[in-house]
């Protein structure tokens, strides 16, 4: 059985006294019921030192949201995966929406970041999503199909099993909307197809989150889906007690 996997991502929220307190709050609040999941945060580049200080004893693991393929160079303003490593890190988001959309990220340049995370030993959460005009125009699954053997292009059958996707419908990122149990699994359970064509069995063992305006009043309905093996959360990841519910719904679907 696929274990479940909730993921904060806190995009540019968070001074260094902020990160501390929530991860306090996440740490008081943290239910034993929680413990046969897992679960990581991913806060801004400036709060990993301090994420990796008041995590040091606690189940919770941490990643960052971006890296840069190049281990070193002249990439001003850009972080690699090797300093991430060097933080311990455990994941790094690559090929986000926002990322793409807003700062043109390619199939391509995901496939080499998603590569280099694992070369520097961690694990990458490659995103994948398509807009609402997409989904309108009925092109889910070859926006899907395309984002998917780009920006895993670098990944083999060897290292497979060292990455998560994350399906975001973009059209569900920060809007309030969210698509419904089915849609969730549909599309779901359509990536799995796509990576048992590439990886044969090997798939069946790939968590695949769901990352769309998830919140506690419809995290239940989401992870009761057989394809979604947990959440990539965004907003709610900001409220220690929204996300703590939200844990404890991908504990109890597990269960």
């Amino acid at each position: 059985m696929r274990q479940k996997f909730v993921c904060g991502n806190w995009k540019m929220n968070g001074t260094i006294e902020e990160t501390r307190k929530l991860l306090f709050q996440l740490n008081v609040e943290w239910s034993k019921t929680c413990e046969n999941i897992e679960v990581a945060v991913c806060p801004p580049f400036t709060s990993l030192l301090i994420a990796k200080h008041e995590l040091e004893f606690a189940k919770i693991k941490f990643g960052a949201q971006n890296c840069h393929w190049q281990d070193k160079g002249a990439f001003t303003g850009e972080i690699s995966a090797v300093m991430l490593a060097e933080l311990d890190c455990t994941y790094v988001i690559v090929g986000h929406s926002e990322r793409r959309t807003l700062f043109g990220e390619t199939n391509e340049t995901v496939a080499k970041k998603a590569a280099a995370v694992i070369q520097a030993g961690m694990l990458p959460i490659i995103c994948v999503g398509e807009t609402e005009k997409e989904r309108e125009a009925n092109q889910t699954e070859a926006v899907l199909r395309a984002q998917i053997e780009g920006s895993l292009a670098t990944i083999t059958n060897e290292n497979c099993s060292k990455m998560v996707i994350a399906y975001e419908p973009v059209w569900a990122i920060g809007t309030g909307k969210n698509a419904t149990p089915a849609q969730a699994q549909e599309a779901h359970a359509f990536i799995r197809s796509e990576l048992k064509m590439r990886y044969g069995n090997a798939a069946d063992s790939i968590q695949i989150l769901y990352g769309g305006s998830l919140k506690p009043e419809n995290a239940d309905a989401i992870f009761a889906q057989p394809d979604v093996d947990g959440g990539l959360i965004g907003g709610a990841s900001l409220d220690a007690g929204s996300f703590v519910r939200i844990i404890e719904s991908a504990a109890e679907t597990r269960a």
